[in-house]
């Protein structure tokens, strides 16, 4: 038997942060492809220390539902999985390029494959383009188009910055876009001047977040100027600066995420089938992702 956990982030303060988890979750739970999923959080329950002894899988594949490599990933969830000999080496990564390590954890009678976060996934920059063909409502979004790609950032960890950069160079190779451009909220070059930074009319602006919440939802939107008050919402697109800002929220609200999730899993080495292809399958039939698209926090 195997089994798939999610790790996420969670929040005590926000309920509906979660709901991406749960919804992606739910699409992987509906391809048959593992015995057992779980959903498993650091600020909510159920907890990672408690996930796996819910399961009776004997091969695990945790996949961390994080955009970067760093303290949650690299700290926080192998100690509360208790990975037994874990140590960040084991990924071999640049910050970008974990993979996955198989490890056994205390007390339980199970193999672990500890997977990197989706967020530094190759697959992840076709959920980003995804998401601007979603919001402008053009499958051939590009000609014409500015992409921005928005992450935190912070100069406490390096390889928070490293994930949107990453997937800034794939996108722009493509030569999809006529400019590519990755910008943060807590370091240069700063979404706040979102214009500045580009000539096409037309900018698709995508936060590389889990979940959308109060980065994505307050501070984004009043920084760019969509918006004096974001409780009023905003236009989509919004004139701001001669431009047009198609503004799509958190990229993790995406559908197609858990195709990332599945792709994680399988280079880890599970078995999945057709489950790809179903997932794609139930996005193209227009299945219901409203629940992914709700929710708070980062």
């Amino acid at each position: 038997m195997q089994a798939l956990v999610i790790a996420a982030h969670g929040s005590h303060l926000n309920p509906d942060a979660s709901d991406p988890t749960f919804a992606h979750a739910d699409a992987v739970r509906e391809t048959g492809a593992f015995d057992e999923v779980r959903e498993a959080f650091w600020k909510e329950e159920p907890h990672f220390r408690e996930v796996l002894r819910t399961l009776e899988s004997d091969e695990v594949y945790v996949v961390p539902l994080f955009i970067s490599e760093g303290y949650f990933t690299e700290r926080v969830i192998p100690r509360e999985l208790r990975l037994e000999g874990w140590d960040v080496d084991r990924w071999d990564s640049d910050g970008t390029s974990a993979t996955h390590a198989t490890l056994a954890a205390a007390d339980v009678e199970q193999t672990v494959h500890y997977c990197g976060p989706v967020g530094t996934h190759d697959a992840m920059t076709d959920v980003i383009v995804e998401r601007a063909e979603r919001v402008t409502g053009d499958p051939d979004v590009g000609d014409g188009f500015g992409l921005a790609v928005v992450g935190h950032g912070t100069e406490r960890n390096e390889n928070s910055a490293k994930a949107i950069e990453y997937h800034t160079e794939r996108i722009r190779d493509r030569g999809r876009f006529d400019e590519v451009r990755a910008l943060f909220m807590d370091e240069e070059p700063e979404v706040d001047d979102v214009t500045d930074f580009f000539e096409s009319d037309d900018v698709v602006v995508v936060p590389l977040f889990i979940a959308d919440g109060y980065h994505t939802q307050e501070d984004i939107p009043e920084d760019m100027g969509l918006t004096e008050d974001y409780r009023e919402g905003w236009d989509v697109p919004a004139d701001v600066d001669g431009h047009r800002i198609w503004y799509a929220g958190a990229v993790g609200t995406e559908g197609l995420m858990a195709d990332v999730l599945l792709e994680r899993a399988a280079d880890a080495g599970a078995e999945l089938g057709d489950a790809r292809e179903r997932v794609r399958r139930r996005l193209d039939e227009g299945a219901d992702i409203q629940r992914a698209g709700a929710g708070a926090g980062d």
